[in-house]
């Protein structure tokens, strides 16, 4: 049986206010191809589908119909679980409709799915946080735990009978429910496990939305799956294996949704994987349809000549552009006219008192304001802001002598 992982696709998310959604649509027509190259006999999605708990209508439908093409009339298992940027709610609204697809959409700790039998699978038996397959005459274990909130795992943590019970952290109770659905894995069966959490020593990046609250939603290595194939993480947009003894891994997010993602590669994980035996991981790359660049200058005349360079590009850029005077705004307006999508341009201000040091009893108050003005805000202040900056400085001066 062969497998996609792939999380994290926060459909809807913006880059500074940009939309994302053109880039998006391409991965996901992408993505149905790789699958159905690869032959995929169930796609695992590990939560954060969307961006927010409520995404635009674009995102929705751009998703619907990706996943619809994926399960292919029931011929294809596709496997959903909500993470900490979905609302569960709203996700599985959509169950009734998906569930005549095969798709399986899974919002809270412990939800289950029910049991059905589809053109190219069947699920033979559906419980609280488990299901079991049959793919292609082989039998699938799978254990599910979406994104767990305190408030959420608490409400799927059943029979508890003492305070001391509640206080327990976080990880032990992410464990204990790991523990207690591995009991339902079988010898002569796949044993995957799907869900969507911080693993303790995993990469972040600073596009992803903070779950671990000063480390106390952090789930140790030891509280994991100890005894599934392979386990599918969402949450890190980092591609990584999240333990060396064990089959954990983040497959990270499909596009670069900040600027220090851009340094490393996007993708997922293709597993080929049998009962008894250990899976084969293949990590296969996903186009970088619209990269993120940064430029750094030194002077205007530099960043214009790079933008005219890279004009027939199709990127997001970032200047940081070293001068020792305010950028106009007939610059600005030139580097804009050569790219459309600068996101940011930032002046590095240089000057002559860099490298000495200055006598502020040289400069009168005007000036020093002006200067600071300028060094702030990168422009001139106004004639009456400036007015209203000396009249007050004026009358401190007086309310000291009086004094």
């Amino acid at each position: 049986m062969k497998f996609i992982h792939t999380s994290d696709w926060h459909i809807g998310k913006n880059l500074e206010g940009h939309s994302r959604l053109e880039e998006q649509e391409k991965f996901c027509n992408d993505f149905v191809k790789i699958v159905e190259e690869n032959n995929i006999d169930m796609v695992i999605i590990a939560g954060d589908v969307y961006d927010t708990s409520n995404p635009p209508a674009g995102a929705e439908t751009l998703f619907y119909k990706t996943v619809c093409r994926l399960a292919d009339d029931g011929n294809r298992c596709v496997l959903i679980i909500a993470g900490n940027h979905d609302n569960p709610e709203r996700l599985t609204a959509v169950s009734p409709l998906a569930k005549e697809q095969g798709i399986i959409i899974l919002g809270y700790p412990l939800s289950s799915a029910t049991e059905e039998k589809y053109k190219g699978y069947e699920i033979v038996k559906a419980s609280e946080g488990c299901l079991k397959l049959d793919i292609k005459g082989e039998k699938v274990t799978v254990i599910t735990l979406p994104y767990p909130s305190e408030k959420r795992l608490n409400d799927a943590i059943k029979d508890v009978e003492s305070e001391e019970e509640l206080q327990r952290t976080y990880s032990n109770k992410i464990g204990d429910i790991f523990r207690k659905l591995e009991e339902n894995f079988e010898e002569d069966s796949i044993n995957i496990a799907v869900s969507h959490l911080f693993v303790c020593g995993g990469d972040p990046s600073d596009s992803e939305r903070q779950i671990q609250l000063g480390g106390s939603l952090v789930v140790d290595k030891r509280d994991l799956p100890q005894n599934a194939q392979y386990t599918a993480l969402g949450h890190l947009h980092k591609p990584q294996k999240a333990s060396e003894r064990l089959n954990v891994y983040y497959s990270g997010s499909p596009l670069q949704y900040s600027v220090k993602e851009r340094i490393y590669a996007k993708g997922a994980n293709i597993v080929e994987i049998h009962a008894k035996e250990e899976p084969v991981i293949e990590t296969i790359y996903f186009n970088n349809y619209k990269p993120i660049e940064v430029f750094k200058c030194n002077g205007i005349e530099e960043a214009l000549k790079v933008c005219e360079e890279n004009k027939d590009r199709d990127i997001w850029s970032y200047f940081e552009i070293k001068t020792d005077e305010v950028i106009s705004q007939e610059n600005i307006k030139k580097m804009k006219g050569y790219l459309k999508d600068i996101i940011e341009i930032k002046p590095i201000i240089t000057s002559d008192y860099d490298e000495e040091e200055i006598d502020l009893k040289e400069k009168s108050m005007a000036q020093l304001f002006n200067d600071f003005y300028k060094f702030k805000e990168k422009c001139e202040p106004r004639g009456e802001l400036m007015d209203l900056f000396l009249n007050i400085v004026s009358e401190e001066g007086e309310n000291d002598e009086t004094n």
